[in-house]
């Protein structure tokens, strides 16, 4: 069977850099390829080639796409030849709605009126089609994240796709939201619609594929069939070593007690009615690693959100810091006693994307680097941004670099070295692996424990179960706004997890 798409020795300079070396791919009707490499090595790069926003003679190499050599000058070009692209930052218009969404740039008309009718129908048709029961007249900004990406989907199959890029589709989704993309990506290969997954969820790719391609800093390492390669093999390509276990265990002493939370209750931000945290209480101590897990929903990021005073709606209980009751309702309080917070957004809460690397890194922490209040002592900023980069391995090409520009990984690390410019005493992290790529993980991880063995108390939130059992010493589990169980993490399973958060009573 000849391939649908054959991409030949494809290279891509950004100046003396070379993003892209020689890499070549094939793809055939139907088949699913998964892209895996650590954030940074060129996956996207490559994609960005192949959908035209690279355009033909910005690179170098040929692509074939259908038997045809592919000239794209830009992405509709591609579109219009069947190739689709769904970023991880999905590109909906929020506040239009399903059916404006679907048609944008692409309405049937009629003698110059668009055919509403037509339009209403064939968006109906679609999103059966996607399993998403919703009316075609939904704000876009009324659904949840696993639906918007099936609009997305769905919006793809209205261009007669015949190649779907995916990149990136399960970090914010469910379990139940991921499973049903999957089956979808399933069923869309058995219609002949071949698919390029990016993913660093390797259970997922090891489910899903038919073939993996592994690429490492712009270099094509080897593609085999799914059923040859191990999740630990995969590892090992994306790497270019061997990690003999992705939670690495360093001993932490665990001190006295440096915070307790009694009686911590949040009200929904607009229904005051309903409660997101539900009469919360629990301890922490230095140098502890206090895992929260519980499904989306449960109320852990609005618990967290009450701790460092940036909860938006209304929350009252005691804290108490070294045994004494503070009141915390704002950013600055909480930092003012050095707690810190990784917002689960890093992009959104986390980060200024057009600012540089090192103003990023130093923002919080200004007055540090100031002659009285107002003059920033600018050899000393630069001194620090250069010892936090190096620290955290960040990896940019200048601290002058718009920190947009970065992968997720060094971005995450990026916001970490602003926390800790700040001294904390405790540091909250919420979500600080989605998105990045396994050797990115390990070194959060090791940064964690490294952090704990200096005496920071630390509470990560994660929606991976594993991630959660890996690098805890104590898990709190929620649902529903209640600490349903306070857990000491001695060779703890996910089923004792499951089975704590849906019981009845604590």
């Amino acid at each position: 069977m000849a391939n649908l798409l054959e991409m030949h020795n494809i290279t891509k300079k950004f100046g003396d850099v070379v993003a892209l070396n020689n890499i070549s791919i094939s793809l055939e009707m139907g088949e699913i390829l998964s892209l895996c490499g650590e954030n940074g090595s060129g996956k996207s790069t490559l994609m960005k080639v192949l959908c035209g926003i690279y355009p033909h003679g910005d690179f170098q190499g040929e692509i074939t796409f259908a038997g045809e050599k592919l000239v794209a000058k830009n992405i509709k070009d591609t579109e219009s030849k069947g190739i689709s692209i769904i970023h991880q930052e999905l590109t909906l218009v929020k506040q239009m709605s399903v059916l404006e969404n679907m048609f944008l740039g692409n309405e049937i008309t009629q003698f110059g009126i668009t055919n509403d009718n037509e339009m209403y129908l064939r968006c109906q048709t679609l999103l059966e089609q996607v399993q998403l029961n919703v009316d075609p007249h939904t704000k876009v900004a009324e659904l949840g994240l696993g639906q918007q990406q099936l609009v997305e989907i769905a919006k793809a199959l209205n261009k007669q796709v015949r190649l779907l890029i995916l990149d990136e589709p399960t970090a914010s989704l469910t379990e139940k939201e991921t499973a049903i993309l999957l089956n979808l990506i399933k069923d869309l290969k058995a219609h002949n619609i071949a698919c390029i997954y990016i993913s660093h969820k390797l259970n997922e790719v090891k489910a899903i594929s038919d073939k993996i391609c592994v690429i490492r800093d712009g270099e094509h390492i080897g593609t085999h069939l799914a059923t040859d390669l191990s999740e630990d093999n995969i590892i090992t390509m994306m790497v270019g070593r061997e990690i003999t276990s992705l939670y690495p265990v360093e001993p932490h002493e665990i001190g006295e007690e440096i915070l307790r939370v009694e009686n911590l209750n949040a009200w929904h931000t607009t229904n005051t009615h309903i409660k997101r945290v539900d009469n919360a209480h629990f301890a922490l101590h230095k140098g502890e690693i206090l895992g929260v897990a519980g499904l989306v929903g449960s109320g852990r990021t609005e618990m967290a959100q009450c701790l460092f005073g940036s909860y938006l709606g209304k929350y009252q209980g005691d804290i108490y810091l070294e045994n004494q009751k503070v009141e915390i309702k704002n950013c600055t309080q909480a930092i003012e006693r050095h707690i810190v917070m990784v917002p689960e957004d890093r992009k959104k809460h986390g980060i200024v994307p057009i600012m540089s690397v090192g103003k990023n890194i130093t923002l919080a922490a200004l007055p540090q680097f100031c002659f009285g209040k107002k003059v920033i002592n600018e050899p000393l900023e630069e001194t620090i941004i250069n010892q936090s980069i190096a620290k955290l391995k960040v990896k940019t090409a200048s601290v002058d670099l718009a920190i947009g520009r970065l992968s997720g990984g060094n971005q995450q690390k990026a916001i970490l070295a602003k926390c800790l410019l700040l001294n904390p005493k405790i540091l909250i992290l919420d979500e600080p692996t989605r998105g990045i790529d396994v050797g990115a993980k390990y070194e959060i991880y090791k940064l964690i424990n490294q952090l704990a063995q200096q005496g920071i108390a630390i509470i990560v939130i994660s929606s991976e179960l594993p991630e959660v059992l890996g690098i805890s010493d104590r898990v709190l589990v929620m649902h529903q706004g209640k600490i349903k169980a306070d857990l000491i993490n001695d060779n703890l399973t996910q089923e004792q997890v499951m089975e704590a958060a849906l019981k009845e009573t604590l």
